[in-house]
């Protein structure tokens, strides 16, 4: 009944399949109310945004991985790239706007050619916070990024780096062969340069699931990493942060393909939690995409739900537009709300 993943892929990379199995698969036999009912049941219209505090920047799908949970479905044969023109009018507007936090990701952001020069531009306008989203194995799988943790140093940078657990077996399952060994050399030369040592050089891991559910306590399993990684390899760290997998793109298709699409939505809905409302990410979040396009989160970038409006550019877009808008949520929503809630920062409650 259900194909195989190979068979799956050119049919799912359509982001419009993707929308219509999260709205009801063929085979699935499930009845799930929709995420936007789930709020108008509690008394919530719509979503809106609060204060824009974060610009989230993807500035390309390029990657020297290929996960296999990765929503944004990055690889080595990705070609979008943020053009440095782009990266100057995202620049621009945070400074016009006061956003003091940059978040970039990817992909592997590192690949980008004009990576550096954003970061050195970003410092330069002042921006209080830049973090940057590592795979950690860029910075040692090739000789051409070897100093880049000296360049993260000079600029202050805020680290964040996947590590999907603590021992090899596991993380090279979900992330290929190999990964694990070239994390653990790369969080060293990031130890060597005083992160995850020295208060003001931020590094946070982040864990995700390796299957179908939810994410374990936060804390919890932050005291683990911290002492199996402090142990045995000497590594240091300040946070864990717990991310929920939603099932978007690669994930979607890993759901399909292992007959858990039904069992892993229930629980989402089930595990519907209102008090993580208040502290969704795409409420102080606007996340770019490579070409300059808007979303209300990273998620919705990949399964392409521009923000609402007309003007959906960061050249030309307004703080008031941006403001006035209403949030786009679909059945994806439930996974960055079940629990303890989930979105780039961690739990959100």
């Amino acid at each position: 009944m259900i194909k195989s993943l190979k068979a799956r892929n050119h049919e799912l990379s359509s982001v419009n399949q993707q929308l219509e199995w999260l709205a009801g698969p063929p085979f699935s036999t499930g009845d799930l109310p929709s995420f936007k009912q789930k709020l108008s049941d509690i008394g919530i219209p719509q979503l809106i945004p609060s204060t824009l505090d974060i610009l989230q920047m993807n500035i390309g799908y390029m990657c020297n991985q290929t996960c296999r949970h990765c929503h944004v479905d990055a690889g080595p044969d990705r070609k979008e790239m943020m053009t440095r023109e782009t990266m100057r009018q995202c620049l621009d507007f945070a400074v016009n706007n006061n956003i003091q936090t940059l978040d970039i990701t990817g992909g592997a952001p590192e690949m980008n050619p004009d990576f550096y020069w954003l970061i050195e531009q970003a410092s330069e306008a002042g921006i209080s916070e830049i973090i940057v989203r590592s795979n950690l194995t860029i910075l040692r799988s090739n000789k051409k990024y070897f100093d880049t943790p000296l360049f993260f140093k000079k600029h202050g940078l805020r680290i964040v780096s996947s590590l999907p657990f603590y021992k090899a077996d596991k993380t090279d399952k979900q992330r290929g062969k190999g990964v694990f060994n070239h994390s653990i050399e790369a969080l060293k030369a990031l130890n060597e340069v005083g992160y995850g040592k020295e208060d003001h050089l931020k590094l946070d891991l982040v864990f995700n699931p390796s299957g179908a559910f939810l994410p374990a306590e936060q804390i919890s399993l932050e005291k683990e990493f911290k002492k199996e990684l402090k142990e045995t390899y000497d590594i240091s760290f300040h946070q864990l942060l717990s991310i929920t997998n939603l099932p978007v793109s690669r994930f979607l298709e890993f759901l399909i393909d292992s007959e858990n699409f039904d069992e892993y939505m229930d629980t989402l809905v089930e595990s519907f939690n209102p008090s993580t409302l208040l502290g969704l990410m795409c409420k102080n979040t606007l996340s770019v995409r490579w070409d300059g396009m808007l979303y209300d989160c990273d998620f919705n970038q990949m399964l392409d739900m521009k923000i609402q409006g007309k003007n959906q550019q960061i050249s030309t877009i307004s703080i008031q537009e941006l403001t006035s808008r209403h949030i786009k949520t679909h059945q994806h929503c439930y996974g960055c709300t079940a629990g303890a809630g989930s979105s780039c920062q961690g739990v959100i409650i």
